[in-house]
């Protein structure tokens, strides 16, 4: 065969990278690894132990201990005495660490890539080329954070300890996405390392001894799920970070209720990737490549839902088609491979059992002709068409090299279809119609999207998901964020929320013989006064106990209607930031000229002073001002990653948020905690302290005069805690914000994990309403939006 036969044919000889070094660093060892506690390893008597298998030939590599409850006592014991020494070294001298750690990666990066590809089965040019080099770039990225850390984080401190527990698929990657931030913000370490990979984080931790890292700031334990919920119930921890499935993350988001834990929790998807009938197609079938068929489909965010323009489907799957008969699956250390061996057993098992599925409801799978090895887990690029919307393949995450496929005909069917699933963690599309892909882009329920472009990533920018796909973010200014807390928090009001008992619902003072005010306030719902569905009302009484009012005592449905009354008023979160601006000062301008009945009304309802209510009142509407000016100013950031793009990471509104309101300062807590939703556009159902509900009443009026659209802002009177569950409960709320009793906080948590809508508490804790840098700004503003980036590639 000569070049000219070659070239056309494109048969490749076999290019092997050598495991020898990889082999020797295990043999060195006895393959055996113990657990890495305190700055040293540790080989606890008694403890089962596990085999690590290469996943392409099914060799025995090494084996681990499973670490027991008391393992994860003592690591979770080892980063809480090592934090207050962590914390107390300078900015500068953990950049020193972080860097030192990226350079130890840098000259040991071949190894690196061959342990990785050995443990996980994907390809040596994926490890080689992709995985280790972003590895470093997250180590040198977040070394400078730590340098700046005081300047541009001045207002927050550490979480603490940091419990992170990190997936197979890209085993190294995902432990510098957790790592690195945490020791840059100043936390401590204990890492949980997924059962079938755990080899490259075994490296790390002698990596960690090999430059100085002090000891207790990063602790390893290896185990299988029983050592991840151990760590993850651990009251030393404080900060909990997952990635891994949606069904795990549920479990996390209710075993952690109640106790304060931060978390991050980075789940499933099922991304949707569109091509538009004007799209470079040549560049879109690379692009499916790359989006499914990069390690083996295992992969969070993969382009699993093919979305293409129907008048140009039949030809483009032909060309992806074709495309696919080239694709080589083998031996992942042969670097002429493009797709390796799946993880395991247990998941190539599941791919094959969803896949069936598929046929038997009606779908057509297509693979390529090429031979699989003999040995080893390894499954053929599939493309399945005839796939109906709402079938199993179309919303379940397979996590694997499995592409579905449906068609579209106009840009609104597409955005249609593309939100029809319950994650939100990525999507693509391709057009060049820059136009047409940059108004798609913030309308795509997806944490990141890619234009012309898939699986960009960098450690400047942004990771994670909306929806069941997860909340919190990893990477760039806003992962920091995560593993930091304001300052405030920590020096605000020990005393802990209560609710008084007429927030039970019931009346517990008789009604006196002279009624001061003989009227019964409705709910405030879609823009208008309606009569509670119940048919009952509360009453209200004064600070002296006498009967000041009634109000309505919503129930479920009501909720269901102020719900529905919100996801309709979607041209609020669509409005230009400078037109919700204008509404709120207008909001305020019609308040301040009520300051007389607002201030007897606090009076009447608290018992305060005249001064007090005076305080309160005026604190009341500067707070609308203040977040009238952040309306059009609170804004994203760009990115500049290395490569011709630019990354734009938008500030979005959540969608439809509950909130429930506490009792002090009950008119500036209510405002303070509606008003950073209405600056960033989203669409609020609020409960307010049933005891001073009539000044939420009292509102209605003012709303109705201020321009605030139907359905922005709804308001349910009655019993908090009924109504906070069902709020909790409903999959069309995406958010909650509850400021009450550390019960009604854990009852929040535990039922919001429903959907996993973005959550607020405050744990509990009262929060001091008239302090502006406690209860009003950034931080409040941070809270109430998600960040989508939007990666735009330039240049020809």
């Amino acid at each position: 065969m000569n070049l000219s036969d070659l070239y056309h044919s494109m048969d490749y000889g076999p290019a092997p990278e050598s495991a020898q070094e990889a082999h020797r660093w295990l043999q060195s060892r006895n393959s055996r690894f113990g657990l890495f506690i305190n700055g040293a390893w540790k080989h606890p008597k008694g403890r089962s132990s596990f085999e690590t298998l290469n996943p392409a030939s099914g060799e025995v590599l090494a084996r681990c201990l499973e670490a027991e409850e008391r393992d994860v006592d003592a690591a979770v014991q080892a980063a809480r005495e090592a934090l207050p020494g962590w914390q107390a070294l300078s900015g500068h001298v953990r950049a020193r660490m972080l860097y030192a750690l990226a350079r130890e990666m840098q000259k040991q990066a071949r190894l690196l890539a061959v342990l990785e590809t050995l443990d996980n089965g994907k390809t040596i040019r994926e490890t080689r080329d992709i995985d280790v080099p972003l590895v470093i770039r997250h180590f040198y990225h977040h070394a400078g954070w730590a340098q700046l850390l005081e300047s541009e984080f001045p207002e927050h401190e550490p979480v603490g300890v940091a419990g992170q527990i990190i997936p197979w698929n890209f085993p190294l990657l995902m432990l510098a996405w957790k790592v690195a931030p945490a020791l840059a913000a100043g936390n401590t370490v204990v890492l949980k390392p997924a059962e079938f990979t755990p080899l490259t984080a075994l490296w790390f931790a002698e990596c960690c001894e090999r430059i100085g890292l002090p000891p207790g700031v990063f602790n390893l334990l290896t185990g299988a799920g029983a050592t991840g919920a151990a760590l993850v119930r651990h009251p030393g921890v404080d900060k909990v970070a997952f990635t891994g499935s949606t069904e795990v993350g549920r479990q996390i988001r209710e075993v952690t209720a109640g106790s304060s834990k931060k978390l991050t929790l980075e789940l499933g998807g099922k991304s949707p990737f569109l091509v538009f009938d004007d799209a470079d197609l040549d560049a879109a079938i690379e692009g499916v490549v790359d989006a499914i068929w990069f390690n083996q489909g295992q992969v969070c965010c993969a382009g699993s839902r093919l979305l293409v323009q129907e008048n140009i489907s039949d030809r483009f799957l032909e060309k992806l088609r074709r495309r696919m008969e080239t694709l080589r699956t083998g031996d992942p250390l042969d670097k002429t491979m493009d797709l390796g061996a799946i993880v395991a057993p247990v998941q190539l098992e599941r791919i094959q059992s969803l896949v069936e599925q598929g046929r038997r409801e009606g779908a057509t799978p297509w693979q390529a002709s090429r031979p699989l090895p003999e040995r080893g887990c390894f499954f053929p690029p599939t493309l399945i068409s005839g796939v109906d919307p709402a079938s199993t393949l179309a919303q379940v995450e397979i996590f694997g090299p499995v592409l579905v496929s449906s068609t579209f005909r106009t840009p609104d069917e597409a955005m249609e279809l593309a939100n029809n699933t319950a994650y939100g963690l990525a999507a693509s599309v391709w057009s060049e119609n820059i136009n047409l892909a940059l108004h798609l882009a913030p309308q795509l329920k997806a944490g990141v999207v890619w234009i012309n472009s898939t699986n960009q990533f960098d450690a400047s920018s942004g990771f994670g998901g909306y929806r069941e796909s997860g909340f919190g973010r990893e990477g760039g200014h806003e992962g920091m964020l995560e593993y930091l807390q304001p300052k405030v928090s920590s020096s605000g009001k020990a005393a802990q929320c209560q609710r008084s008992p007429a927030a039970s619902g019931e009346n517990p003072r008789p009604a006196e013989a002279t009624v001061e005010i003989n009227r019964t306030a409705k709910l405030f719902i879609g823009g208008k006064q309606v009569r509670p569905d119940s048919g009952y009302s509360l009453s209200i009484f004064t600070a002296g106990g006498k009967l000041a009012g009634e109000v309505g005592q919503g129930n479920r449905k009501d909720v269901r209607n102020a719900v529905e009354a919100a996801q309709k008023a979607k041209g609020w979160s669509s409005a230009s930031a400078h037109n919700r601006a204008q509404v709120l000062y207008f909001l305020a301008e019609n308040l301040s000229v009520r300051a007389a009945e607002f201030q007897n009304r606090l009076r009447q309802l608290t018992g305060c002073s005249a001064r007090a209510a005076t305080q309160e009142f005026e604190a009341s509407t500067s707070r609308i001002f203040s977040y009238a000016a952040w309306a059009d100013k609170y804004e994203g950031r760009v990115h500049t990653p290395p490569g011709r793009t630019v990354v734009l990471a938008l500030h979005e509104p959540i969608g439809v948020v509950g909130v429930i309101c506490p009792e002090e300062q009950p008119l500036l807590s209510l405002l303070s905690l509606l008003l950073p939703h209405m600056a960033v556009g989203n669409r609020v159902v609020l409960v307010p302290s049933l005891p001073h509900a009539l000044l939420a009443t009292d509102l209605y009026q003012v709303l109705e005069t201020s321009d605030v659209p139907a359905g922005a802002v709804n308001l349910i009177t009655g019993d908090s805690g009924s109504l906070l569950t069902t709020l909790a409960d409903h999959d069309d709320v995406e958010g909650l914000w509850v400021c009450g009793t550390p019960e009604e906080c854990a009852e929040a948590e535990r039922r919001s994990a429903g959907n996993l809508k973005r959550l607020w508490t405050n744990h509990g804790h009262q929060v001091d309403w008239l302090d502006s840098k406690a209860a009003e700004g950034r931080l409040w503003l941070q809270r109430a939006v998600q960040v989508k980036n939007v990666w735009v590639p330039y240049g020809e």
